[in-house]
């Protein structure tokens, strides 16, 4: 029987990563495998089913359309967000009627709640994003239909997680009202399997100082892996120690077309030191045993480099607001891509952060646990 349909933003590799690590603790606490049943789509499919859980591959996979770093096209973008949303709702109607769980679990998937709230079922929506604020200017006023329509499918979810801490969530949109049940667990990330010294091991970093480049899920980071190897050949000599570069490029982004600006064109292969990787299921530990990461500023990398104490760099996808948000919050902007030589050094040099201790997965589990049962 499937107690909990757990309903994944296909958009990128983020949201399936933070709820892949809400799973494994509500399976800790004692919830069957075979009880949850994810509902998503794209290459956050493949990535949740390789954690061992039960998948529906049934949404069509969206994402940023970026050209060089930018989001261009952020109207059209939206018009077809729109489209997106009818198409997920209609989907979820059917699976909520087949599947009759007694808890719905959406990551972003507002679909989901709005079909939940109308079946009389259970619902909990996790998200980082109360309003967005793509447009400007004529075009804006789309947006703001879209948001107030947000505004109310947050309204009525019975329970709202977000995660991150409330001091750090300063774009609150002014209609979520005061009877919206609001609870800020921390970062949700997921939990390394070993230390860091043997991790550095089973990666071969151990004899080196590691930078690691991650783009997530889509193929929008392609400007980024790009900067990151112009960058780092006309810096690697400055290194005094023995230093490589490891790229994880994602399943969106073709492995072969990496460093062809640069004579090199390999499945996989060293050059200048670079090691290339396609997708990598546990890259929350890679990230964990690197020295330095170097990212796009998703929420889901940002927070694993900070709950693990590994120094990073964050450059946003221009005219992403969330990403913009995000990386402005750690000091960084778009235009940083242009430095990021001088950057590698200087972070590098900082040596190990704090790691700041989070158990956001499991207070996640305990709020969902406490709706399944009550």
């Amino acid at each position: 029987m499937v107690r909990i349909l757990f309903f994944t933003s296909p958009i990128g590799l983020g949201h399936a990563s933070r709820d892949v690590a809400i799973v494994n603790e509500l399976v800790s606490a004692g919830i069957e495998m075979d009880e949850i049943v994810f509902v998503t789509g794209g290459v956050a499919s493949q990535h949740i089913r390789d954690h061992g859980y039960n998948v529906v591959d049934a949404y069509r996979g969206k994402s940023i359309n970026a050209s060089n770093g930018i989001f261009s096209n952020r109207l059209l973008w939206l018009l077809d967000y729109i489209s997106f949303y009818r198409e997920c709702k209609e989907i979820a109607s059917s699976l909520i009627d087949k599947y009759r769980p007694e808890l719905i679990v959406s990551d972003e998937d507002f679909a989901s709640i709005t079909v939940g709230r109308l079946r009389g079922i259970k619902n909990v929506l996790i998200t980082d994003v109360l309003e967005s604020r793509f447009l400007h200017g004529p075009s804006s006023l789309v947006e703001r239909f879209l948001n107030r329509y947000l505004s109310d499918i947050i309204t009525r979810a019975d329970m709202v997680i977000l995660p991150m801490y409330k001091d750090e969530h300063k774009h609150v949109h002014t209609s979520v009202g005061s009877n919206t049940i609001i609870t800020y667990v921390g970062p949700i990330v997921r939990r390394v399997s070993k230390d860091r010294d043997e991790l550095r091991r089973v990666f071969g970093f151990h004899n080196y100082k590691t930078i690691l480049v991650s783009v997530g899920g889509t193929s929008s980071g392609m400007f980024l892996i790009e900067k990151a190897i112009d960058s780092y050949m006309k810096v690697v000599d400055r290194f005094n120690i023995p230093t490589k570069m490891v790229i994880v490029c994602g399943p969106a982004i073709d492995i072969r077309r990496i460093g062809s600006n640069h004579g090199y064109n390999n499945d996989r292969g060293v050059m200048h030191s670079i090691e290339l990787y396609g997708y990598v299921k546990n890259l929350h530990e890679m990230i964990y045993a690197a020295d330095l990461l170097i990212s796009l500023a998703g929420r889901s990398s940002m927070d694993e480099a900070r709950v693990y104490g590994t120094p990073a760099i964050f450059i946003p996808i221009d005219e992403h607001f969330e990403q913009e948000d995000n990386a402005k919050n750690h000091g960084f902007f778009h235009d940083d891509v242009d430095r990021l030589g001088d950057l590698m050094l200087e972070y590098l040099a900082y040596g190990r952060r704090e790691a700041r201790c989070s158990n956001g997965a499991a207070k996640a589990a305990d709020i969902i646990i406490k709706y399944l049962t009550q």
